[in-house]
């Protein structure tokens, strides 16, 4: 029985196979229709208002998840019911909004609203169907159009192929899409704070200690001045820097205790000057540097904390390992 079920499993992902390689090949080799889909991206690039997708049964749950997509990577969208359309959500359908309608048939009836009103009222409509002669085709402005394949339900009933077609058509828009704007990872990360994936995408700025409380010492300062600084901002350390706010040098516990065995005897030791106590070699990152290369850093320095510096090399800040450990960040040693 094990041996027949994944038999019927091994048979259902060949067939979804064989209908991606369709999809990618008509891409790739028909002109009509990479023209369509260059055509498509142009049109969701200029776009002034947000992409509205929309879908009826098996379609719509896949139209959720490509308004989900296209939103989390730079293009505003959402999902409107085609059937809740017809009865006050047409309202949600502004004139400078694009509409993305899928059907596998493109006679699906609860699309006629919404077919009538972009039309009505001049909206992009973007059609994505296996007919091309239905009516959802022959009302669009642009026709992504799909294989004809078939379903993996032995029935021939289930949509499973097709939707899986519109599935993996929609990721490949909102990729091409995020490509021709350079969407970079930083953005994606302002679309996604929380999470496995927001903790991947933290950048140093995020977590660093700044402003107020960055614990900050002229280079003309006194040890006296830097263990305020220190005991005040309570970091373990303070960065030592110059008039032009450039890092000069850092002073650590470990270097306060080295300045303390060696001058227990001196007079005045508190009046000494920061510059002859700091450690000169600094480890630094820039604000843009991602948590994940900064605990690296750290990891192969063997340190604890970091300077975090501006593209113009100016001090803003402080990344200290105990700010990431709490952000859920790993410390591998």
């Amino acid at each position: 029985m094990i041996s027949e079920d994944i038999a019927n499993a091994r048979e259902a992902v060949l067939i979804q196979r064989e209908a991606i390689e369709k999809l990618g090949n008509s891409l790739e080799h028909n002109k009509s229709q990479a023209k369509a889909f260059s055509a498509t991206i142009d049109e969701l690039l200029s776009l002034k208002g947000r992409l509205i997708v929309t879908g009826m049964g098996k379609s719509g749950h896949i139209a959720r998840k490509i308004a989900a997509t296209f939103a989390s990577t730079g293009t505003p969208a959402y999902f409107v019911h085609p059937a809740e359309a017809s009865h006050g959500d047409l309202g949600m359908i502004m004139r400078n909004d694009g509409v993305l309608a899928l059907s596998s048939s493109g006679e699906t009836e609860e699309l006629d609203g919404i077919i009538s009103y972009t039309k009505r009222y001049k909206i992009l409509l973007l059609a994505m169907t296996a007919q091309p002669k239905s009516t959802l085709a022959r009302q669009a402005d642009q026709l992504l159009l799909l294989p004809k394949t078939l379903e993996a339900c032995p029935m021939g009933l289930t949509p499973t192929s097709s939707t899986t077609l519109a599935l993996v058509y929609g990721d490949t828009l909102a990729v091409a899409l995020l490509k021709r704007r350079n969407f970079t990872a930083t953005q994606f990360h302002k679309f996604h704070p929380g999470g496995k994936l927001g903790q991947r995408l933290l950048r140093a700025e995020n977590l660093m200690h700044k402003d107020k409380a960055l614990p900050l010492v002229n280079i003309e300062s006194s040890m006296c001045d830097a263990l305020i600084e220190i005991s005040s901002k309570r970091l373990g350390s303070a960065i030592v820097r110059d008039a032009n706010n450039k890092v000069r040098g850092i002073i650590t516990d470990g270097d306060i205790r080295r300045w303390i065995l060696k001058s227990k005897n001196e007079v005045g030791t508190l009046a000494t000057n920061v510059e002859s106590v700091m450690t000169k070699k600094i480890h630094t990152i820039s604000r843009n540097s991602s948590i994940a290369e900064s605990i690296e850093r750290m990891n192969t320095k063997n340190i604890t904390a970091l300077v975090v510096l501006e593209t113009d090399k100016s001090v803003v800040g402080l990344l200290h390992l105990q700010d990431c450990l709490r952000a859920g960040q790993v410390w591998q040693k």
